[in-house]
């Protein structure tokens, strides 16, 4: 394993707040150069489950380089590529993998967000057995308060310790707490973008394609079951079309109100998603913001994933600009430890371009996705029959063409 940083003792000391992808990916690098990392995760363990999530482009290249692929390749889930259902079940549109060379709506390596974070967590802990001392991991704890000045930031944690760091990373997501006491509120930086997801684990239906992630069009609400990596189950997927509703936050029993009404009598497989919907330990269910940051560097604390750059589940780049983001961000405060602040600096204009086109909805966003009437159902169906035809085929490519692409800066990066 290489280390681009030996002097235990003038090491900085960086605390990750939020132990998801980009957190961990974040810890990951930052333990393998030889840098004190703490991560506090809020929840009492790793989250299971969560919908697939693809690597790409230049996600790809970051999981190769960090090493990571041997696990993400034990835990890919197999697709085919996506197919759009009518209410008997009848196939009207495909989009397949293989005619986007892995860049369309699917990509060549899927897996589930919950895998993906265990990998890294393995990972992360044979990291921190060869480098005792390095890592600090946390769970059930959180960021209550920040003071930052130029040498370093003040934490206060829910436990009520305090200590000091210097640097602080928000990778808490998009409702970041982090982002809140260092850059303000919420509200400054999200756009809601006209509908909720939500999605949760269900047995596999009988009938189902297998391989084939189907989508149903019904008016206000678009629902699908997508593979998983056990074949005895599948995720439900399902997005809404509505006005912004606050109180639904937080609240299951509104949430499967809402679900239940939007869906019921929806057709095709609507009562297998609805009978799992009660049993299910794993919904999750928020508003589709997208969040911009313009710089997402305040002097020493700094955003990373989704607490930096958002364009919710709908443009499908979220994790793939979280583990970018984690990469560069650990490349540079490990290539310039007495220039913690300059790091973060040089950071945040590396991330930009990602996060930009990483935030581009393919396809139009949710009044494409998400038809509001029958007539626009209809709609829906027949341009979706026109758009994964041959003849579209070329257009239909570039659409899904995004930032994962772009060629990654230069940066000293240690060795797995």
């Amino acid at each position: 394993m290489g280390c681009l940083m030996n002097d235990f003792d003038r090491a900085p000391h960086i605390l990750v707040s939020g132990g998801g992808i980009a957190g961990l990916a974040l810890a990951l690098q930052l333990v393998r150069s030889g840098v004190r990392t703490t991560v506090v995760e809020r929840a009492d363990a790793p989250r299971p489950g969560g919908q697939a999530v693809d690597l790409r482009g230049a996600s790809r290249e970051v999981a190769e380089r960090m090493g990571i692929m041997p696990g993400v390749d034990r835990f890919r889930v197999h697709e085919e590529g996506m197919s759009y259902v009518d209410g008997e079940g009848n196939v009207f549109g495909r989009m397949s993998m293989a005619d986007f060379d892995g860049e369309g709506a699917v990509a060549e390596i899927e897996i589930a967000r919950g895998d993906l974070a265990q990998v890294l967590l393995d990972a992360l802990q044979s990291a921190a057995d060869a480098a005792p001392g390095l890592l600090d991991l946390r769970f059930g704890d959180r960021i209550v308060a920040l003071t930052q000045d130029p040498t370093g930031v003040d934490v206060s944690f829910e436990h009520g310790y305090e200590e000091r760091f210097d640097v602080v990373v928000g990778a808490d997501g998009v409702h970041s707490a982090t982002r809140r006491l260092a850059f303000g509120p919420e509200e400054q930086f999200a756009t809601y973008l006209g509908g909720y997801a939500a999605f949760f684990t269900m047995p596999t239906p009988a009938d189902l394609e297998e391989g084939w992630f189907a989508m149903r069009f019904v008016p206000g609400a678009t629902f699908g079951i997508r593979p998983d990596r056990e074949p005895a189950t599948s995720k439900a997927i399902l997005t809404f079309r509505m006005d912004r509703d606050p109180s639904l936050r937080g609240d299951r029993a509104g949430q499967e109100a809402l679900i239940r009404e939007r869906i019921a009598g929806a057709g095709w497989h609507a009562p297998a998603v609805l009978e799992a919907l009660a049993a299910a330990s794993d919904l999750y269910f928020d508003e589709l913001v997208r969040i911009d940051v313009p710089d997402v560097a305040n002097g020493r604390v700094v955003l990373l994933g989704d607490a930096a750059s958002c364009g919710s589940p709908m443009t499908g780049q979220g994790t793939a600009t979280a583990l970018i983001g984690a990469y560069l961000l650990a490349a540079r405060i490990a290539a310039t430890p007495d220039d913690l602040t300059g790091a973060l600096r040089r950071y945040s204009a590396d991330i930009a371009p990602f996060a930009e086109t990483g935030k581009q909805i393919p396809g139009g966003g949710i009044k494409r996705m998400v038809p509001a009437t029958r007539f626009e159902a209809a709609m829906s169906r027949a341009l979706t029959r026109v758009m994964f035809s041959r003849a579209a085929l070329p257009l239909v490519r570039r659409m899904f063409s995004g930032g994962t692409s772009l060629p990654l800066p230069e940066v000293a990066v240690p060795v797995a």
